[in-house]
């Protein structure tokens, strides 16, 4: 028996025992809490077990469970959920090579299977819902905004005229783009609430929008300023793939740099076609 592995199991279960718990502390709905409070119990009985395969005690680990507690919190159970079952689905494997040393391992395998049929769709979150409108926003500021800044900045030439011009650009879209999700929504057959998915699309646009042209109003330089829009652009994609990869199941390498290319292309494209009409028309700010 590999002792350090089994004390990390351990440790394992009885911090998933911790978290689950929390977790419980933070849905509404009935039904989910009780699940999520049944869950805690098995993971506690699992920590028995192996408890009584090493003789000693552990302490739970106390940065996971902020962790795991803090995602849930902020960005969606569904999100902690996902994330930490995507852990265990490696656990499980490492449980398999175990089963030599208890029968009950086994049994503990066929709860952890059950617990992640349980909690697959286990809350149904607004803000998954509405993710598509969140993505049609992000998407579009990420694409028409960064290439518009790159154009402004060979064309325009000035720091916080380009911020402006920008910022100006970017909230005229934003209701622009708010507006076509209202109507879009309203023709199809969904449950989806056009209102929402109008609002979701807005404030994902305005808010990439925000972040995209700040670098113009704290550098002077526009070159500096226009590759901080490139790695805020980068990082935005970054964050929000992985947040949708992890709640909908989805590939995050896949989808990050179709993403990364595409935004990244018609900004290098359109950063050029300044170029090009501030030659043709001679302007000079």
């Amino acid at each position: 028996m590999d002792r350090k592995l089994v004390l990390r199991i351990q440790r394992g279960e009885l911090t998933e025992h911790v978290i689950y718990r929390k977790l419980a502390g933070i849905v509404k709905n009935r039904g989910h809490r009780e699940l999520l409070e049944r869950i805690s119990g098995d993971e506690l009985e699992h920590y028995k077990v192996f408890k009584s395969l090493t003789g000693e005690e552990s302490s739970p680990d106390k940065f996971r469970i902020f962790l795991y507690v803090f995602l849930a919190r902020f960005l969606g159970l569904n999100f902690g959920l996902k994330l930490m079952e995507s852990g265990e689905d490696l656990a499980q494997d490492i449980y398999k090579n175990l089963i030599s040393i208890s029968p009950k391992v086994e049994s503990i395998i066929r709860d952890e299977e059950k617990h992640e049929k349980e909690l697959i769709g286990l809350i149904d979150e607004e803000s998954i819902k509405y993710v598509s409108s969140m993505v049609l926003g992000l998407n579009d500021a990420l694409v028409e905004l960064t290439a518009a800044l790159a154009g402004f900045t060979l064309a325009l030439q000035n720091g916080r005229l380009i911020g402006v011009v920008g910022l100006i650009t970017g909230i005229a879209a934003s209701m622009s783009m708010a507006a076509s999700e209202y109507l879009s929504t309203k023709q199809e057959k969904t449950d989806k609430d056009p209102l929402k998915a109008s609002v979701y699309t807005g404030i994902a646009y305005i808010c990439t929008v925000i972040l995209l042209v700040l670098p113009y109003f704290f550098f002077k330089n526009i070159f500096l300023s226009l590759g901080s829009v490139v790695a805020i652009a980068l990082l935005i994609i970054f964050i929000f793939t992985f947040y949708i990869s992890v709640s909908k199941g989805l590939d995050f390498k896949k989808r990050f740099t179709e993403m990364a290319l595409l935004s990244l292309s018609i900004a290098f494209a359109t950063f050029f076609i300044g170029l090009a009409i501030r030659k043709i028309f001679g302007v000079d700010i």
